[in-house]
């Protein structure tokens, strides 16, 4: 079913006005996949074109593209997508930033602690010296990666454990929005052994403090980065401080697709927005940005990699790490983030006039509009 644009508006809004409590019917639900697929075809159409206008694009290994340098591919993402997975390590619930595209945005401050004295890796709870136990009863991960929410905020108490892990021989990185990095926090960590550490620094706008924190972290670790979910605001904030950000001489780019759930979508209503393969949610302008991006860098030959680390790339990501625990033939844990498909945040892409669908035709017999669809 190539369901045409003014149909799928017309259904789109009746779903949108239905009560929480009403379940969409399975024909109603086949239209509404389709109008879903006829998007992502037509932004699918969109991103090929513009990977076509980007100078020595790479891939790797078919699970994800990027430009510059091979040996400043991020350690952890090649952990990510060709090694034994990546796993988290949870350990601060607190920020100091309060980002529009946060996954907790509007509920930073009632994050579930993980405990006194405790880390949460795999799901469950550990002690710092419970680590040895953990390293001799599990088969060690390729890489770690310290996340939620901003660990610079203690990260006194990380250098134990990043110490423990270093020892074990597993890569690590760190993400950060760079706010409460210092010379001496980042000296203590690098001391520690983390391979890698990321800056968001979409979170600060490209702050220049942010930036000079960057400059001395590349002098202690091995890789330091950007990480940053790609938006208009950052795209043009770094581009105005492009140079300053050469100069720090750090590895990489991370462009992340920014994608939605619950917390930050209303910060994104009114935006054009299309559903991956029935999972994430994401601004079309998202990955085009990072496209046009990654464009850029290759004519401009950037001293530095850009990675597009886009949807696409976290759904390889979740294949691989499936298959690398032993999970069976296609198995994942890609999936919509929404328990109800959030189908009024679509009606501005059909409402977009500069927007149309590749291919469409007329619905069959009983999924009209003014048909009763069972």
């Amino acid at each position: 079913m190539k369901i045409a644009k003014k149909d799928a508006l017309a259904w789109f809004q009746f779903f949108a006005e239905l009560p929480e409590e009403e379940e969409i019917l399975p024909r109603q639900m086949e239209i509404a996949l389709s109008a879903f697929y006829q998007i992502e075809r037509a932004v699918s159409a969109r991103h090929e074109a513009l990977l076509k206008e980007i100078p020595g694009l790479k891939t790797l290994a078919g699970r994800t593209w990027y430009v510059g340098d091979d040996a400043r591919f991020p350690g952890g993402c090649r952990s990510c997508l060709l090694g034994t997975g990546l796993s988290a390590v949870r350990k601060t619930n607190r920020c100091d930033a309060k980002c529009p595209f946060c996954y907790d945005y509007g509920a930073l401050d009632a994050q579930p602690p993980v405990g006194e004295g405790m880390w949460e890796i795999g799901g469950t709870k550990f002690y710092e010296e419970d680590i040895p136990l953990l390293l001799s009863t599990c088969k060690k991960p390729t890489g770690i990666s310290y996340v939620y929410l901003e660990p610079f905020m203690e990260i006194e108490k990380y250098y134990g454990v990043v110490r423990l892990f270093h020892e074990a021989g597993i890569h690590q990185h760190l993400y950060t929005n760079g706010i409460h990095c210092t010379g001496e926090n980042l000296k203590a960590l690098a001391d520690a052994g983390l391979d890698e550490l990321r800056f968001n620094l979409g979170a600060t706008g490209c702050a220049d403090r942010v930036i000079e924190n960057m400059r001395v972290a590349r002098g202690l670790f091995p890789q330091v980065g950007i990480e940053t979910p790609m938006t208009p605001g950052f795209y043009e904030a770094f581009l105005q401080k492009k140079q300053k950000i050469f100069d720090t001489g750090i590895d990489f780019i991370n462009c992340a697709e920014l994608h939605l759930n619950e917390n930050n979508i209303g910060n994104y209503a009114g935006e054009n927005l299309y559903l991956c393969r029935q999972g994430y949610i994401s601004p079309i302008w998202s990955r085009e940005l990072t496209l046009q991006f990654m464009a850029r860098a290759g004519k401009e030959h950037w001293p530095l990699l850009v990675h597009d680390c886009s949807n696409r790339t976290k759904f390889a990501r979740d294949l691989h790490l499936k298959a690398a625990e032993g999970g069976w033939f296609g198995q994942s844990a890609w999936g919509c983030e929404f328990a109800r498909l959030p189908f009024a945040y679509f009606l501005p892409v059909l409402q977009d006039d500069s927007f149309p669908f590749l291919e469409e035709e007329p619905l069959p017999k009983g999924y009209g509009f003014t048909d009763i669809v069972l």
